[in-house]
């Protein structure tokens, strides 16, 4: 039987988007963020051509060269090596720090600078959490205008720098966004994926539980009948191993269809094993001949040929009874008509019932199905009750 293992943690797809703001994982997720920050690098071209052809003295120069590498050494910092874990006011005093270097760089060095606030507007959007950028990010306009306006000639980059300030933060906002619903989908998909592959090693558990109890104990009586008859009667010991070949190879057969998915006991067949399991523990068995039973989905048949099969397999290999009776029945209830299926024995039983894997998965089968489940002693014996709705489930009276 093959088994899918299901893992929660995302695979290496989902690690490549990784938030932006946060340390890399690996070498593809560090490209992809060099890649994608790279793009915004365009804009440092007024700066570097202002320190070339700018006019400025050589030490003016020198400060403005180490100026601009700090601001962008300072702003990859933010984009790429922040953790989101951070506190905000230390993520915030470092924006700070960033927005304090391009107002001093552009005061000082003029209006070509201006264009360091749109790296401020982008590194807030990406390290700061989203209610806090998105405040920070009109922020960071708000002072490039402010500082626009206090340098020579600012005001006609106004109308280059603003826009792309604050669409390219609020993009970033949106990124990060995106990519972290994309990873909380896939980690629902895959905790989805784990449920199902449990839900479906539950059903097998269960079904196996039922199919192979009634059959496994049939095995070990005939095997004990026919080592008591040998030497003395082997045609009949030779009849008892014969049987033990057909349950077996039917054992074989229903766990095949078990774990198919395709098994479907209908209670006519499970009345016939029934009548030959108790037979061969040597238990008088009182069974319905030929029970005529109502239109049943097939989910609920199921579930009362299942409720059927565990409780004769627990009266053969339990109860120490001598006789059984199984009776099927149709009444009227409060709730609406139901069908009841009660199988009783006169074994000594138990003072007090507890509920085992069979048990728990019958009334897990009947619950689906919109039915219960009682057992316990009973007039000097034990009875098993199992009632199924005649009316399907969410349909009316």
């Amino acid at each position: 039987m093959n088994t899918t293992r299901v893992h929660t943690v995302p695979g290496p797809e989902a690690r490549v988007l990784a938030g932006l703001g946060e340390p890399s994982g690996n070498r593809r997720q560090t490209v992809v963020k060099v890649l994608w920050t790279s793009v915004w690098l365009f804009y440092l071209g007024a700066p570097v051509s202002d320190l070339v052809a700018g006019g400025h003295s050589t030490g003016v120069r020198i400060l403005g060269c180490l100026g601009l590498a700090a601001f962008i050494a300072w702003c990859l910092v933010l984009l790429l090596r922040t953790r989101r874990r951070a506190s905000t006011p230390r993520l915030m005093a470092s924006v700070g720090v960033l927005a304090a270097q391009a107002l001093v760089l552009s005061v000082c060095l003029g209006r070509e600078w201006l264009v360091l606030f749109v790296y401020v507007s982008i590194a807030s959007g990406a390290a700061l959490p989203a209610r806090v950028a998105h405040w920070t990010v009109p922020g960071a306009t708000v002072l490039l205008v402010l500082a626009a306006l206090s340098v020579p000639a600012g005001g006609y980059y106004l109308a280059g720098l603003v826009v792309p300030a604050l669409l390219g933060g609020f993009a970033v906002i949106g990124v990060r966004e995106m990519v972290r619903t994309t990873l909380e989908l896939r980690q629902a998909r895959a905790t989805v994926a784990r449920l199902a592959a449990n839900e479906e090693r539950l059903r097998l558990a269960r079904d196996l539980h039922d199919l192979l109890g009634r059959s496994l104990s049939l095995i070990t009586l005939k095997s004990e009948l026919a080592g008591r008859m040998l030497p003395d009667h082997p045609e009949k010991a030779a009849a008892q191993v014969a049987d033990i070949e057909k349950v077996g190879r039917q054992a074989l057969a229903d766990v095949r269809e078990a774990v198919s998915g395709y098994r479907r006991p209908t209670l006519p067949g499970e009345l016939a094993g029934a009548r030959t399991a108790l037979a061969a523990a040597g238990i008088v068995a009182d069974l319905p001949a030929d029970p005529q039973l109502p239109e049943l989905p097939e989910e609920a048949e199921s579930a009362l040929a299942w409720a059927l099969r565990e409780a004769v397999t627990n009266v053969v290999r339990h109860s120490g009874a001598r006789r059984c009776s199984v009776r099927l029945a149709a009444r009227q209830t409060p709730a609406g008509p139901e069908l009841e299926l009660a199988v009783a024995d006169d074994g000594p039983g138990a003072g007090a019932v507890v509920p085992g894997s069979g048990l728990a998965g019958l009334t897990e089968r009947l619950a689906a199905a919109g039915g219960t489940l009682s057992a316990g002693p009973s007039g000097g014996g034990f009875t098993l009750a199992a009632r199924i709705p005649l009316t399907p489930l969410g349909s009316g009276s």
